[in-house]
């Protein structure tokens, strides 16, 4: 198994590489999928959400919205949040790794948070680059999100120059979507060439 991390900051277009690897054969283990999944109604990230953010679960129902606004305007809040889902993420990840850990094919580790929380089982790994502001013009243009928001969500991300600087591949996303398909067919035929995930499979670097 080549396991390959994919980060990217909001707006990015990491969704989409995703899918076009998808497309050409790539299995793909999705972070925000795994997370989506533990934040379910009576879910099993639930409880401990409920217990920390009580204003944020009804009936152990998840509030996204009124989540994200208590975590984005506070760091201490957002550590918490991270200190409650990082841990029961990594668990998910481990077990789909697992599926995948006797094969030869390639498999993207799509990990929205990789630069903060760097792991040590990857093969490579490939950041979705774009310039901040055609990002904060995509996402308010396309997706309808308030410019404060954006702003205010990327400022809780890890810099530009943190994702570049943890990148053995870089794919560019501020040109045409055709640029992009050529990029992410080229970024296969790179990652095939790695060597295979080291011993310690889904181990975090603990910081």
């Amino acid at each position: 198994m080549i396991l390959v991390g994919l980060t990217g900051g909001i707006g990015s277009g990491k969704s989409t590489v995703s899918r076009l690897l998808h497309e050409r054969g790539c299995a793909i283990i999705d972070g925000d999928q795994i997370a989506r999944d533990l934040q379910v109604p009576h879910g099993p990230a639930i409880p401990a959400l409920a217990a920390r953010f009580p204003d944020a679960v009804h009936d152990g129902v998840l509030d996204r919205q009124k989540l994200a606004q208590t975590v984005f305007t506070n760091p201490d809040e957002l550590a918490a949040l991270n200190g409650i889902m990082l841990p029961l993420i990594n668990e998910g990840i481990m077990a789909q790794i697992a599926d995948h850990a006797q094969g030869n094919g390639l498999v993207v580790l799509d990990m929205p948070l990789l630069a903060e929380f760097p792991r040590r089982d990857l093969s490579g790994i490939v950041v979705v680059d774009i310039d901040p502001e055609i990002a904060v013009v995509r996402l308010v243009s396309q997706r309808g999100m308030n410019e404060d928001d954006v702003r205010a969500r990327m400022s809780k991300q890890a810099t530009r120059e943190k994702r570049l600087a943890i990148a053995d591949r870089v794919i560019t996303n501020d040109g045409s979507f055709e640029d992009l398909v050529r990029q992410v067919d080229e970024c296969v035929v790179w990652a095939k060439g790695l060597p295979k995930a080291g011993p310690r499979a889904g181990e975090p670097v603990r910081s």
